[in-house]
């Protein structure tokens, strides 16, 4: 039987072999898997399709593979059981987790031993990331074993050598280097500007500390959070601007019918973006629901390219991680993108009184090729409006 790559979307031109989890003449099982393959957008798991062995690795680890192409071939059959070990083999060779090629390859370049770490992958093999961090865990247990800062007394006395000064070199993922590809094609190619407003954010943390509980216990668990609310009311201010739903096609605007909102999801591996389809459509539970769904899956490498296709405008939320104001970058084609920040008690004037609310900072960077500043102001301002009085998203007024 012929293991062929996965057809990719026409967004996605190729991937490279990032692991094979069998080799040669190995047993495998009916879905088990039997190597990676990444692609600029995600790692795609290729899995066997019967009980058998796996015959001929034709493509290798670091290859770049088209759609289609063939990577290995494999002969169905019953699996025996699992050999018991060489006689002179160590007692606990049994025990020792598998691991991946790539893991293998960074730990003996670092000189871990694999079979002392704690493998996060199906069946607890070990995985590159878990050597990787292992790697990255060595210089600060070092730093910490370090002795102490000599006192005042003994500073003229020369210091030992106490700590070695660490390079690692390593490759870029195929994700992480289309991200910085895309992130310089922005900046290049657009007439990149950013516009900021405030928000209160008082009138949703109200609503939300009221109906929460139902809301869970309505909604089968799920949570109500502060995107869909921003997602909502984005959609909104989109129906009013379409130009900020829009994006350019060579000399050509294109508008779209629809709302495709991109949530950008940090993970270990970079940042990547799924998109909400027909956000218009959606209630706020429905929003939570798959936003809850899209970050479980990113963090375990199973959103599909499919997820992460199209989008017409991007909401990032760099407030989780404490940012107070940023200036997000465009994600091509789409002509938008809001920032939201971390929320903060702050003094403001209101009627004349200064009173402190828990303000948030947005920030909305846009192409000036299509979008006008006025135009960018008033969808900002749109979207402030609706946050500060939620009964206008469910009304759409």
């Amino acid at each position: 039987m012929e293991i062929k790559a996965p057809s990719f979307p026409e967004s996605v031109p190729d991937g490279t072999i990032a692991a094979w989890h069998k080799q040669v003449g190995d047993p495998v099982r009916r879905d088990e898997v039997l190597a990676d393959i990444e692609t600029e957008k995600v790692v795609l798991e290729i899995v066997a399709p019967a009980d058998g062995t796996l015959a001929e690795i034709v493509r290798a680890e670091g290859d770049t593979v088209e759609s289609g192409e063939l990577i290995a071939r494999f002969e169905a059959g019953a699996v025996d059981a699992a050999p018991a070990p060489a006689p002179d083999a160590p007692a606990d060779a049994e025990r020792a987790p598998r691991a991946s090629p790539a893991a293998r390859k960074l730990a003996e370049e670092n000189g871990i031993d694999v079979s002392a770490i704690d493998g996060s992958g199906r069946d607890g093999r070990v995985t590159r990331e878990d050597v990787a961090r292992l790697v990255e865990a060595v210089p600060a247990e070092r730093a910490a074993e370090a002795p102490a800062a000599p006192t005042p007394a003994s500073v003229e006395e020369p210091l030992p050598e106490t700590g070695e000064r660490v390079e690692r070199r390593v490759p870029m993922t195929r994700l992480r280097a289309s991200v910085a590809r895309r992130l310089v094609e922005a900046q290049r190619n657009a007439a990149m500007l950013t516009t900021f407003n405030e928000v209160n954010m008082q009138p949703v943390m109200t609503m939300r500390k009221r109906y929460r509980d139902e809301f869970e216990r309505v909604h089968n668990g799920v949570r109500l959070g502060f995107m869909s609310f921003f997602v909502r009311a984005c959609v909104e201010a989109l129906k009013r601007f379409p130009a900020v739903n829009a994006s350019v096609d060579g000399n050509d605007i294109l508008y779209h019918g629809y709302y495709d909102i991109g949530v950008a999801v940090s993970t270990d591996r970079g940042l990547v973006v799924p998109v909400l389809r027909d956000a218009d459509a959606l209630s706020l539970a429905q929003i939570e629901d798959q936003i809850a769904g899209f970050g479980e899956r990113a963090r375990e490498n199973r959103l599909t390219i499919e997820e992460m296709s199209g989008g017409t405008f991007t909401i990032s939320n760099g407030g989780v991680f404490g940012s107070l104001l940023s200036t997000p970058i465009l994600n091509p084609p789409q002509t938008a993108i809001l920032g939201m920040h971390k929320i903060e008690d702050r003094p403001v004037a209101v009627d004349g009184q200064v009173v402190v609310l828990p303000m948030m900072y947005l920030a909305l960077s846009y192409d000036h090729r299509l979008i006008d500043g006025q135009e960018a102001v008033r969808f900002l301002v749109t979207v402030r409006a609706l946050i500060e009085d939620p009964a206008r998203i469910l009304l759409e007024l």
